[in-house]
């Protein structure tokens, strides 16, 4: 069954003005030039529709999805350095057109190191949702839990706390999953594994890119989420 109604929907009340101050304080054109090259590259050569859609920040925008899934079609449309908020944003023009039978988020690692609270970035991807089940009612959305890693380890308690608001709201609808990599991602010393990431200690290597694809793949090669989940 679908969930209603909304699990978190007392935050949104509660953390509105909280959500406007937030959007107010980042450039809402920032990414404009981004989402024109893809609409340019679109135009050029469109896309089939009812394929799996890739959408976040940086993870994203650097998975090379034709190397990790060769027989898979994906479109990638990862924005460096962009949060959630910037998927809601642009969700008319990034995630819509392309009417996706699935689609996979990874964001919401950005969002926590500005300084958004827990409880926003949870809002923000339930209105991320909501905006893409309005018109498109049977997608699928796989959320990536926001990763540990080794840059922002500070920052892991209200990582974890927003990836268990977003866990609980996932688990209500049978059109969304949830994937969570914090377990697999450290090592003996509950810290991020080295290997899994580049120098930077923030971005995945390709060990950690393989990590992932593994995980994810039984979402993507044609089970239903809600098959997928057991």
């Amino acid at each position: 069954m679908h969930a209603r109604p909304p699990v978190i929907a007392a935050l949104v009340m509660l953390l509105a003005a909280a959500l406007r101050v937030g959007a107010q304080q980042a450039a809402p054109d920032r990414f404009e030039q981004n989402v024109v090259a893809f609409e340019a590259a679109d135009k050029a050569s469109p896309p089939p529709k009812g394929q799996i859609l890739f959408v976040g920040s940086s993870t994203i925008q650097r998975w090379d999805t034709a190397r990790y899934f060769p027989d898979l079609r994906i479109i990638n449309r990862g924005i460096s350095g962009s949060e959630l908020a910037d998927s809601l944003r642009y969700v008319d023009r990034i995630v819509l057109p392309y009417e996706p039978r699935v689609i996979v988020v990874y964001a919401g690692d950005n969002d926590i190191s500005a300084g958004w609270i827990s409880e926003q970035v949870a809002v923000t991807f339930e209105r991320f949702t909501r905006a893409v089940h309005a018109k498109l009612p049977q997608a699928r959305i796989l959320y990536i839990a926001i990763k540990p890693s080794i840059l922002r380890w500070t920052q892991i308690d209200r990582m974890r706390s927003a990836n268990a608001i977003i866990r609980a709201y996932c688990e209500r609808d049978d059109r969304l999953a949830f994937v969570d990599f914090d377990t697999l991602m450290l090592g003996w010393d509950d810290r991020p594994r080295r290997e899994l990431f580049v120098e930077d200690g923030l971005h995945l290597s390709p060990q950690g890119y393989q990590l992932w694809t593994t995980v994810i793949r039984p979402y993507l090669v044609g089970h239903d989420v809600a098959e997928a989940k057991r």
